[in-house]
């Protein structure tokens, strides 16, 4: 905050946003959350007079009033010095036209997400960095098998987190979802037909990590693509899903690209599919869908604390090889990453990688499948297979 005037932490609900901006604040900043009704009547009301003379503050729960940010951009055109507003947020408030112009050139946004792996364990690598530079993290101890589906079925919200057993972080986890869509839903979007969105969210549930059909998806529900589209667009805001593009050596041709939509916890999606550890065969295909979600938001994690800039991408060609998790840094260089829930790797887990290799080319630094194992095994050239808690390792 030393040279900004104002900065947005953004972020889902739970995430730990507000016990952050109160740390930042500590007692020399003035605290509002709008989730306080008669301080959203007054931000709705009389935003100017809320602010009037404000010299430093933190405004929480920004979405629940956008119209504020109009008054903050007119206060800080009189007032440019640094630090003047901290904001928590939790909707991508940048997707709206409004917001993204009326605080262009005043606003620095910090995403928070639910706690990453690391976080938790105290692991000190950053992967993405790690694999860029051409290695993997080291592990003292690989977690595998039933422990590692217990964290991964977790997931990273700290309530949940903190729940000490399954049964409570479930519960913990659908009454949290139930109040973001009776809640918050309404203040990002006009919506008239709320009651749609439980079944929309279990819908997703089932295709989490797989390439989105807004007319299949729609269809389960009774909705046109357009209106299928413009929900799920929704859930995106509010940081419970995320959308991964497809790569393509043709930048512009990503954009006609089937993407992929991910749960951004893997805790919340198990929640969802009633998964519980040491699932039976019948629901390891859905176990594979949760870890991969897993994956990517602890990569999303890694990314937001690197050094480099990072983009997650996914690969599928006409021929239907796939890669999970293509990383793409500002110089075009890739990581290609396959996540696997066994113990094993065989050589048809390799055909992805090595398809997408044949076709990047020397653009490639390294592809890595992930699974379920102890050791870190070279597999060819720029290919090996690492162990899963490498995610939550340390600097080799």
């Amino acid at each position: 905050m030393l040279d900004t005037p104002v900065i947005l932490i953004n972020g889902p609900r739970q995430a730990g946003k507000t016990t952050l901006a109160r740390h930042v604040a500590g007692t020399e900043m003035r605290f509002l959350t709008l989730d306080d009704e008669a301080v959203l009547l007054a931000a709705r009301e009389d935003p100017a007079g809320l602010i009037r003379d404000a010299d430093r503050i933190v405004i929480d729960e920004i979405q629940r009033s956008p119209g504020l940010l109009l008054a903050i951009k007119k206060s800080i055109d009189e007032d440019r010095r640094p630090g003047r507003f901290l904001l928590t947020g939790s909707a991508n408030l940048l997707t709206l036209p409004s917001v993204a112009d009326s605080l262009a050139g005043r606003m620095e946004t910090a995403t928070l997400l639910p706690l990453s792996q690391a976080e938790i364990c105290g692991g000190t690598a950053n992967w993405l960095d790690c694999v860029f530079a051409g290695q993997v993290p080291a592990v003292t101890t690989s977690i595998v098998g039933r422990d590692l589906e217990e964290i991964v079925l977790r997931g990273g919200y700290p309530e949940a987190v903190r729940r000490p057993t399954r049964q409570r972080r479930t519960t913990w986890l659908r009454q949290y979802l139930n109040a973001l869509i009776q809640r918050d839903v309404r203040d990002i979007a006009s919506v008239s037909n709320l009651d749609l969105f439980p079944r929309l969210v279990r819908a997703l549930a089932e295709m989490s990590g797989q390439l989105c059909n807004y007319s299949q998806l729609g269809g389960q529900l009774g909705l046109d693509s357009k209106t299928t589209a413009r929900y799920v667009g929704i859930l995106e805001q509010m940081f419970l899903l995320t959308r991964i593009e497809a790569w393509s050596r043709n930048r512009t041709a990503r954009i006609t690209k089937t993407a992929k939509l991910h749960f951004l916890d893997s805790g919340l999606l198990a929640a969802l599919l009633g998964l519980a550890p040491s699932a039976g065969l019948r629901e390891r295909n859905r176990y594979g869908h949760v870890l991969e979600t897993f994956v990517l938001s602890e990569l999303l994690k890694h990314a937001a604390t690197a050094e480099d800039e990072y983009r997650m991408l996914h690969y599928r060609d006409h021929a239907q090889f796939e890669v999970d998790v293509v990383i793409e840094n500002p110089l075009g260089e890739l990581v290609g990453v396959e996540i696997k829930a066994a113990a094993t790797v065989t050589e048809r887990d390799l055909r992805g990688l090595k398809r997408f290799c044949a076709i990047a080319g020397d653009r490639v630094r390294l592809g890595v499948i992930l699974y379920d194992g102890t050791e870190t095994l070279p597999l060819g050239p720029n290919l090996l297979a690492a162990p899963l808690s490498t995610l939550w390792g340390r600097p080799d």
